[in-house]
């Protein structure tokens, strides 16, 4: 059984190949500047590198096909070998608590959530279009960022603002990363030999993008992300969390428009705003240790409220058996890891530091003794997306 992954972005696709009989990455690649001039990065039987016009994402989806199908370096003979299609949507609104066949219902459902997130919706339905034109027949899977969060009860999603903007507009908190969430705790579950359902789970997703969720017997709880990506942790260009006051007073101090204030928290702040070095946690550690004070305030400042958000959830839960960090920084900075737990030793949480020095692997660098788990594991959402579509077309 062979299942297509695409990740569309508005000028990029991401896509792997994956052959579900051993869960085998067969092919992946990346196309980037779609709409501009188009770069293909493939990996099959062999490396390839190109430049193709792509003009929009049926050309981009047109050219993976042909990549795939390529006697040289592709990996398929026929594309009757692909068995489904597998699309990551970023917001699924309130319509989808768990991934679904696409129908026109759900391309509906998905326009519908555009106005919640408009940067990525729109090219995520063109993926699967294109897909409807270029792979006729072939079922696809629509699987949300959103939906794992789904099973947040209303004291945690709802926002204490005046009930009809819930009703007109569906304000209220989302969260993001579901895909990376859901992974990661059923890979801890497996880990730790226990069954999900017994025990309570926090993971922290920390790449440029950052997000912790509580996952109580396998299910979202709570999570730090809210009605759009920008709430919750320092992350490595947005603000997260702080007091909506600022933004009116800033706007009549500095002449700023609403699009100019956005703008400067999604793109200007969080980290990069913090140091003025880089949005890049490398840089920034790299920055610290030669001394820079910005630097060194601004990790401490993102440490500080990933613990602090830990704890907050410990005490969502009632306890925790297990942290668990994932994606870039989360895999890969030690240090962070070290800073972060330093604070939770109130939770019994004990470290292993010769354990903790590894880099993108999994382990559990938890101390002897320590009453709470401690584990690094590799994120894997193309995989979330191929099982997810898996399940549905079997079913």
């Amino acid at each position: 059984m062979k299942i297509l992954v695409l990740n569309c972005g508005s000028s990029s696709l991401k896509y792997q190949l994956i052959d579900m009989d051993g869960e085998v990455v067969l092919g992946k690649g990346l196309c980037e500047r779609i709409g501009i001039d188009g770069k293909l990065k493939h990996s099959g039987k062999e490396e390839y590198a190109a430049d193709i016009t792509m003009r929009d994402q049926t050309d981009a989806i047109r050219i993976v096909i042909d990549a795939l199908l390529n006697k040289d370096h592709g990996v398929l003979n026929s594309i009757d070998e692909v068995n489904a299609v597998g699309h990551r949507v970023v917001h699924g609104g309130e319509y989808f608590s768990s991934s679904v066949i696409v129908t026109d219902e759900v391309k509906k459902a998905i326009s519908a959530c555009v106005q919640l997130a408009p940067l990525h919706n729109p090219p995520n339905l063109m993926g699967i279009e294109a897909c409807e034109k270029l792979l006729p027949g072939k079922p696809q899977a629509a699987v949300f960022d959103t939906a794992f969060h789904q099973t947040m009860p209303p004291k945690a999603f709802m926002y204490a603002i005046p009930y009809e903007m819930y009703e007109k507009y569906k304000i209220r908190k989302y969260g993001f990363h579901g895909t990376s969430h859901k992974y990661v705790a059923q890979r801890a579950a497996a880990l730790l030999n226990k069954p999900i359902e017994t025990i309570n789970i926090i993971t922290c997703h920390l790449g440029n993008g950052a997000s912790v969720c509580a996952v109580k017997k396998g299910k979202s709880i709570d999570t730090s992300m809210g009605f759009t990506p920008l709430e919750g942790l320092v992350m490595g260009t947005r603000a997260g969390n702080m007091d909506a006051a600022i933004i009116p007073f800033w706007m009549e101090k500095e002449g700023l428009s609403v699009k100019e204030v956005e703008s400067i928290l999604n793109k200007k702040s969080g980290m990069l705003g913090l140091s003025g070095v880089s949005s890049d946690f490398r840089d920034i550690e790299d920055a610290k240790k030669q001394g820079d004070k910005r630097a060194e305030i601004s990790l401490d400042v993102f440490h500080y409220r990933v613990a602090k958000t830990v704890g907050e959830y410990a005490a969502a839960m009632n306890g925790v058996d297990a942290i668990v960090f994932t994606a870039g920084l989360g895999e890969n900075s030690a240090s962070s890891r070290a800073a972060i737990c330093e604070y939770l030793g109130y939770l019994g949480l004990a470290i292993y530091s010769q354990k903790n020095s590894v880099r993108g692997q999994e382990i559990d660098f938890s101390a002897h003794g320590s009453k709470v788990r401690a584990l690094v594991i590799p994120t894997n959402e193309e995989l979330m997306i191929a099982r997810d579509t898996l399940e549905l077309i079997s079913n």
